[in-house]
């Protein structure tokens, strides 16, 4: 049961950025969606959506991302950073998804994440956007401002997905993350937060500023 205090929180960040579920990543099926999010680790995703625009007209089935050449693929998405591991995991993905998924994206987390480079916060941003099944996807913005906001004081970031679910209602599991992302890179940010702009400041238990 949420708390006075958060649904007071989830109102306001309702109220600011809306409840619009849709990722900022663009994509048009559940496997660009899932090749997207792998390519979005330390990496913004604008800068993503503009290699995606190129990279899936190029490749246009799982099939074709399957039979890349590592070199080549290594070579378009370059620019995302980490591109090394980033393109071969993308090509082992592409053929364990041929091979045991008849080239469909799994819905279940451990199917997720037993695909290469897939972790628990690619699984849920798929079974959250693609499969409507409610998760939290703990990045590095839920993972601090959770804290500044004393919705937990775990680090680990399977921990405060677990300690997340407790506190959150389920109708925002998803639209949490997709919220403060915007409130992270907007108002909380990591180095110098704009308190004096910020709406929850009232309610923050960690006045930073």
């Amino acid at each position: 049961m949420a708390t006075k205090r958060t649904k007071e929180i989830l109102a306001l960040l309702d109220e600011h950025y809306g409840r619009d579920f849709r990722v900022s990543l663009n994509y048009n099926s559940p496997w660009e969606l899932l090749v997207a999010t792998m390519m979005s680790a330390q990496c913004t995703d604008e800068r993503v959506n503009l290699v995606t625009k190129e990279l899936f007209k190029k490749y246009k089935t799982v099939s074709d991302f399957a039979k890349a050449d590592l070199k080549e693929l290594e070579k378009d998405i370059h620019s995302v950073g980490f591109y090394h591991n980033k393109a071969k995991n993308i090509i082992a993905t592409a053929k364990i998804l041929l091979e045991k998924y008849n080239g469909e994206v799994p819905s279940k987390l451990e199917d997720l994440t037993s695909l290469a480079g897939v972790g628990r916060k690619t699984a849920n941003v798929i079974r959250g956007n693609i499969f409507n099944d409610p998760s939290i996807v703990v990045d590095t913005h839920v993972k601090r401002i959770s804290n500044r906001l004393g919705f937990t004081k775990e680090t680990d970031p399977e921990k405060i997905e677990f300690e997340l679910m407790k506190v959150l209602p389920k109708d925002h599991w998803i639209l949490y993350n997709i919220q403060i992302i915007t409130f992270g890179r907007e108002i909380c940010v990591a180095r110098k937060p704009l308190c004096d702009k910020c709406f929850l400041k009232d309610i923050c238990k960690e006045k930073v500023c």
